[in-house]
């Protein structure tokens, strides 16, 4: 049975190019030519009108199959994550904090997951509660990539064990991806890459495998990369990259 729901077209609402460039995904004119080009859907149906009008608080837009954040309250930011600092926004030790990142940014972020006080790298932030709960339960599988330094050679032996899973005190558990990058007689240099958000999970498989870690750097979070992002450095995430983010967790 046909519902009026169905007619994504609101005569009370903004245009949708207009919608699109506010939300940060392309310019109004580059937007108008997504939407001609089919590649922009409303609740579920592609639209190649111009003259759609809809309701930013209530469609559900996707831009190339990816969803499109229209709520400008909602923030999510991607910051560098010095060494020395804890994953919390108090410590009652008084060590330096992720607060400390955050002070230009009036929104209340809570951190996606933590990063271990020696590990540095990427660490993701948003006042998004329920991207931040996709994104941290294990259900949906969000790889993160790290590359640490580590004692002793690693043979490319090492990579097959890996991706195949080793066992630690707390069970089983493998590599989505290995790979050693550089193999020298003191240390070497490993990428891996794994879904599992287990407490300090690199550096207790590497302690397992003999060869334990010297300098870890998380470099990657799905879809979203350091980049250029320097220690102590934050970034909104935004447009495409976010959408991309966002469908990775079926949001």
């Amino acid at each position: 049975m046909s519902r009026r729901s169905h007619d994504v077209h609101d005569p009370t609402g903004e245009r949708l190019q207009k919608v699109l460039a506010h939300a940060g995904v392309a310019s109004r004119r580059a937007a108008e030519k997504m939407i001609e080009d089919g590649r922009v859907s409303v609740d579920g149906k592609i639209v190649r009108q111009l003259g759609l009008r809809v309701d930013p608080q209530r469609a559900i837009i996707h831009v190339d199959g990816n969803r499109v954040q229209l709520d400008q309250n909602l923030i999510t930011i991607a910051l560098y994550k010095e060494p020395g600092v804890v994953s919390t926004l108090s410590d009652d030790q008084g060590r330096p904090t992720l607060q400390k990142y955050i002070e230009e940014y009036p929104e209340r972020l809570v951190h996606v997951g933590r990063l271990d006080i020696d590990t540095e790298g990427l660490l993701l932030m948003s006042n998004d509660g329920e991207l931040v709960h996709r994104l941290t339960h294990p259900s949906y599988e969000v790889p993160k990539t790290y590359i640490a330094r580590v004692e002793g050679q690693v043979t490319r032996g090492l990579e097959k064990v890996m991706e195949k899973g080793i066992t630690l005190e707390d069970g089983p558990i493998k590599a989505d991806r290995f790979v050693v990058r550089e193999s020298q007689r003191r240390n070497s240099i490993i990428e891996i890459t794994l879904h599992s958000g287990r407490n300090r999970i690199v550096r207790r498989m590497m302690e397992e495998v003999g060869h334990p870690v010297m300098e870890l750097v998380r470099t990657q979070f799905g879809n979203i990369t350091v980049g250029r992002l320097k220690p102590g450095q934050t970034r909104v995430i935004g447009g495409s990259e976010l959408g991309a983010l966002m469908s990775l967790v079926d949001m």
